[in-house]
């Protein structure tokens, strides 16, 4: 994968894990970005795990190496757009999933992920790894 990228929480998260794999796919990215939703869902992570300060020092680092983007009003109206389309073919994928592949639409990058209800997105370029 070359060019620019969004991160989901999945790749985040296995990266913060140091999973060598989605670290790889990460390497061949010319510009990665995530999304203030992912850093919402690493940060209640980190707060619900065994080792909450660890953790949270984790998210921390890997917030300031990387441009949280944030949702908008045109991140909105994708959002909006994309969930009736979804709701329409009776595949409704989970909000922050929304959200989060709607940042990724508004600033054409492909979505970095592990999460196959992506691929019901038909606008979206994305990539697992």
């Amino acid at each position: 994968m070359a060019g620019r990228a969004l991160l989901d929480t999945s790749a985040a998260a296995a990266l913060l894990r140091g999973d060598g794999a989605a670290s790889e796919k990460l390497r061949a990215v010319d510009e990665a970005y995530t999304s203030v939703v992912v850093l919402g869902e690493l940060l209640y992570g980190a707060r619900h795990s065994a080792n909450v300060a660890g953790n949270l020092e984790h998210v921390a680092a890997f917030a300031a190496a990387i441009v949280a983007l944030p949702v908008d009003q045109e991140t909105a109206e994708v959002y909006a757009r994309i969930k009736q389309v979804l709701r329409t073919k009776g595949r409704p994928i989970p909000d922050n999933d929304l959200w989060i592949a709607s940042s990724a639409i508004q600033h054409e990058l492909a979505l970095l992920h592990r999460d196959a209800h992506f691929e019901e997105i038909d606008e979206l370029v994305h990539e697992t790894w």
